[in-house]
């Protein structure tokens, strides 16, 4: 029998050979997720002896972390607006930074039209992070999310059953609009949601091991100046818009003003970009002509 903080040791140092930012961190989130108890309990309980079983699967998962496998993809897990959503390789991480966008939408939806109902539509599910939460926050929601790959959207269909929010959602296969050809939805949504692919293909080449190796391609790369989906979607969203619809959209940083001009060009007005935490351009909106 292997004591906890003896175990913790070894894999912290296992993942610092190989330099990990956080191997104190990583060592303690699979070592949690193994024995399925809060971090804080690794530190009351040091001295806890662990069976062998659980010490042979945390030298697997580490091994994994040595070889830059994201540590959600190890736990099957990352939070995202205060939810715990399964990931695995056939889904993109949802990150803190597309917080920022659900947000914007429920504060659209407030603004615009509470208390009432409402359809919206989300490009791109993945995990099924945005769909999920706009389904979890705005009670009077009807939500329809493509997402061009099946694994994605079994993984997101599995979030929305375990979040309880599966009635709200109609998931949809396919690419962008393909899949409303034949729904008679013309001129439906208030609101077209999308975090789509959008780092340039020479930028993921040169990204960190954890993200271009594990993570797909196919949710990052967003052709060779990483706008190819926003021209797609910018110039298709006003057939599904209602007059005075949102369209709303995650950016990369560096990408608002040629994402805002790319709204303009197709007759969207109020366009605004709204800033990280870092002060950086993050989400670009716009309302659809009458």
């Amino acid at each position: 029998m292997v004591r906890v903080v003896d175990l913790l040791k070894q894999g912290v140092e296992k993942l610092k050979l190989v330099g990990i930012d956080t191997p104190q961190l990583d060592a303690e989130v699979i070592l949690c997720n193994l024995l399925e108890v809060e971090r804080v309990q690794l530190h009351i309980h040091p001295e806890k002896e662990i069976a062998w079983e659980i010490c042979q699967k945390y030298w697997e998962a580490v091994e994994k972390r040595v070889n830059f496998m994201p540590v959600q993809y190890i736990i099957n897990q990352q939070e995202f607006m205060g939810m715990d959503f399964y990931v695995d390789e056939g889904v993109l991480i949802p990150r803190g930074d597309t917080e920022i966008l659900v947000e914007e939408v429920i504060n659209h939806y407030q603004k615009h039209y509470a208390p009432q109902s409402i359809k919206a539509l989300d490009i791109g599910t993945g995990s099924g992070a945005i769909t999920i939460s706009l389904a979890k926050f705005i009670e009077k929601i009807e939500v329809f999310s493509i997402d061009i790959s099946p694994n994605a959207l079994e993984i997101a269909e599995k979030n929305a059953v375990n979040l309880g929010v599966k009635e709200k959602i109609h998931f949809l296969q396919g690419s962008l609009f393909t899949p409303l050809l034949d729904k008679k939805l013309d001129n439906s949504f208030q609101m077209i949601v999308s975090n789509p692919p959008y780092i340039p293909r020479k930028v993921v080449e040169g990204l960190q091991p954890q993200v271009k190796d594990y993570e797909p391609w196919l949710a990052l790369v967003g052709g060779e100046d990483g706008l190819d989906f926003y021209r797609q979607i910018i110039q298709e969203a006003p057939n599904y818009l209602q007059d005075d619809g949102w369209l709303i959209f995650e950016i990369g940083f560096d990408q608002g003003e040629a994402v805002s001009k790319l709204m303009e060009a197709f007759g969207f007005s109020e366009i605004k970009a709204i800033k990280d935490l870092a002060g950086l351009d993050r989400v670009v909106l716009g309302k659809k002509q009458l």
